[in-house]
């Protein structure tokens, strides 16, 4: 259900009832944040990559696609930091005896903040009607100018003790804050403490003759040690881009919230090269590319907002969030982050080869800068399961649960239902599925009513189904049913093939998406 009428529980529910994701070892009680995804989880999954991968790689002459190994050389973790900085700071409740990052704990006590005074804004807004300005109103209310006042005070604190590695300092933060734990209700903190979200693992034949490896805890790395194999080989000039998908793990200690956070989880990224000084300009371009994106999927745009970093990580001069609002609120989908040359360098540094790039209009060699994208294509997932997910109450009564899925995201394209199981309608049915298969993912069914048919069509998302009845062997019609308005129409097997090719097509997103990017 959308994020108004639903909740993360009920996501779940219908998540495994419909074969979308199942925990994982489920038969063995299940591991904590490993999930897999069923038959129908995987075809949304895979359309999800598709559409990124077009937009990103497709429909960009300067970017091309690679598929780097999971495993990787250890000095590739030494060089890009994340063996001596990839810490989360953990803080633990005596009480309730969870716990939880500190930062967030802190960034969700901004969060209230910042929600009393959307409600200030609402209430004025309503007030006022059309004459309200909603800036000025900002910028003259007494409460909403204390409450910004405090905002800024905290945000400044946290980066100033994340900065300087004061753990001390953040859980007296948290203490003077008032934050208490969600479970217990209460401020029994432990101190805080780092804990590196690494996996490691060994390489060797002989217990004696093993070296230390690590599951790759992001994908960017795989791009920059093949700065130069991909430039050299494919020819490409500054600006370009690398794009991959590809896994990564992570030792989550306090993963929750279904697929937001995993120890195991997908990737999609670019990292985009550029003349050194001009990372802010593409920096703001590759901004304004991927919120078009996340439009361009039709949900409604308040449900997206960017948030700027006030702590950079180590590589970077600037970075941002594009943050959706899930069933649990607004949380981080994609980042955008301006790494500077942080990455090359320090891999030439620790691997002693030369990692430039020769500029033959400039006429010498220089270190890149980098802009890179990334996107959870897990959270991509919940976002567009939890945006499309409604129950709906019918003018006839009764209700029903459908997935508002876009068509070309959709993982079943159409499900054809022969009437009844007699007469030579199944016949009819699977010589239709036959000539459909080659190109869409399709569904048969004959069980049940065609009513109970429709209905679990339509929690699946299918956004047709086709009805073969009686007149359909004489003339070669069928009736079509679509899932968002529940309209049924008769038209002839060959109109069916244009419709599904209308529905489906990946490109009207594409370059309505494109119309609306940055030149």
């Amino acid at each position: 259900m959308s994020n108004n009428n639903s909740s993360l529980k009920d996501l779940i529910s219908h998540a495994k009832a419909y074969g979308f994701i199942f925990q994982s070892s489920e038969i063995y009680d299940g591991m904590g944040a490993v999930y897999d995804y069923g038959p129908n989880g995987v075809e949304l999954k895979n359309n999800i990559k598709n559409y990124w991968w077009k937009s990103m790689v497709n429909m960009n002459k300067n970017i091309v696609g690679i598929d780097s190994a999971i495993f990787m050389h250890p000095k590739t973790w030494k060089a890009s930091g994340h063996i001596d900085a990839f810490n989360d700071p953990l803080i633990d409740n005596k009480d309730s005896k969870k716990r939880y990052r500190a930062d967030i704990l802190i960034e969700n006590h901004i969060e209230k903040i910042v929600t009393k005074n959307n409600k200030e804004i609402l209430k004025a807004k309503k007030k006022f009607g059309d004459n309200f300005d909603k800036d000025q109103f900002v910028a003259t209310n007494a409460k909403i100018i204390e409450r910004n006042k405090k905002i800024i005070n905290i945000q400044d604190s946290l980066s100033v003790l994340l900065e300087t590695d004061d753990l001390k300092g953040v859980k007296e933060l948290i203490e003077n804050l008032n934050i208490k734990c969600p479970i217990s209700g209460t401020s029994n903190w432990t101190d805080v403490r780092q804990f590196n979200l690494m996996f490691k693992t060994n390489l060797g034949s002989t217990a004696e003759n093993t070296s230390d490896l690590f599951l790759r805890p992001e994908t960017a790395q795989g791009i920059f040690v093949n700065f130069l194999n991909v430039q050299k080989s494919s020819r490409m000039k500054i600006p370009f881009g690398i794009a991959q998908i590809g896994k990564a793990f992570r030792n989550e200690i306090i993963a929750r919230q279904f697929i937001f956070r995993m120890r195991e989880f997908e990737q999609m990224e670019m990292q985009f090269f550029i003349q050194p000084g001009e990372e802010m300009k593409w920096y703001e371009y590759w901004k304004n590319y991927r919120l078009q994106w996340h439009y361009s999927l039709g949900f409604k745009k308040e449900n997206y907002r960017f948030k700027e970093h006030e702590n950079l990580a180590h590589y970077a001069n600037a970075a941002c969030d594009i943050e959706f609002n899930f069933p649990f609120g607004f949380k981080e989908l994609e980042g955008i982050h301006s790494r500077t040359d942080f990455d090359l360098n320090s891999h030439e540094e620790y691997s002693g080869k030369k990692i430039q790039y020769f500029d033959s209009e400039l006429n010498k060699n220089y270190t890149p800068y980098v802009v890179e994208t990334s996107i959870g294509l897990d959270r991509m997932f919940l976002a567009i399961l939890s945006n499309s997910l409604q129950k709906e109450i019918l003018d006839a009564g009764g209700s029903r649960v459908v997935l508002k899925i876009p068509d070309f995201l959709a993982p079943i394209k159409v499900a054809v239902l022969p009437l009844t199981k007699k007469d030579g309608m199944p016949k009819k049915a699977k010589e239709i599925l036959k000539i459909l298969q080659p190109k869409y993912n399709c569904h048969y069914e004959e069980k049940d009513s065609i009513g109970k048919r429709y209905r679990r069509q339509d929690a699946v998302g299918t956004p047709f189904c086709v009805t073969v009845d009686h007149e359909s062997l004489l003339n070669e019609t069928i009736t079509v049913r679509e899932r968002d308005s529940m309209q049924q129409k008769r038209i002839s097997i060959n109109e069916l093939k244009e419709l599904l090719e209308k529905s489906s097509d990946i490109s009207q997103y594409l370059l309505n998406q494109e119309s609306t990017n940055l030149e």
